[in-house]
């Protein structure tokens, strides 16, 4: 079992996410700008890997963001579909690379995980979260119509402290390997 160091007593969880290209980016924000209720939206779109890692090993943190980038390419990833979800929608990102470069970081952090890290992940990016049904559906259909999956570009890591809500004090990795993860 990690143990991760005792020295970083901080104890607010740490967020991972796969960071996107700029124009991914710019797309999925101005989606979730457009969708999202702005008095809940207080972080940008991303797509979370891990939701809680643990606040005290925030330095094995940074060293697998590291690793990870180091060690392999910027995975290939799909924009698939638009997925409804429990009173909202999102974006369906699928990657297999992306869930093989998460099956290595969350081998660093066997027995740190928390049983939502520790399932297999549905990579999504919200547009949409904690609305009405009938508000849900609209914004499902607006984005399904005309909708064609396409290439997504996944170009790093980012991670981020959580705090009452807020995001803060974010370290990113860019992906700079030359392989993937089943090369």
């Amino acid at each position: 079992m990690q143990q991760c160091d005792g020295v970083n007593m901080d104890r607010r969880p740490i967020i991972l996410t796969a960071r996107m290209g700029d124009q991914e980016f710019a797309y999925a924000n101005r989606l979730r700008r457009a969708y999202y209720p702005p008095e809940r939206n207080q972080v940008d779109a991303h797509i979370t890997l891990f939701r809680h890692l643990p606040g005290h090993c925030e330095d094995e943190v940074v060293a697998a963001m590291r690793d990870a980038c180091r060690e392999f390419r910027a995975p290939i990833a799909k924009l698939a579909d638009i997925m409804k979800m429990s009173g909202g929608v999102a974006l369906l990102i699928e990657s297999e690379e992306l869930r093989a470069i998460r099956a290595f970081i969350a081998e660093r952090f066997h027995g740190l995980l928390t049983q939502q890290d520790q399932e297999h992940p549905r990579l999504h990016i919200t547009i949409q979260n904690k609305v009405k049904t009938d508000t849900a559906k609209a914004c499902f259909a607006a984005l399904s119509a005309g909708f064609e999956p396409r290439s997504w570009q996944i170009t790093g890591l980012k991670s981020y402290r959580y705090d009452a809500g807020r995001w803060d004090a974010p370290y990113a990795q860019g992906f700079r390997g030359k392989y993937g993860p089943f090369d």
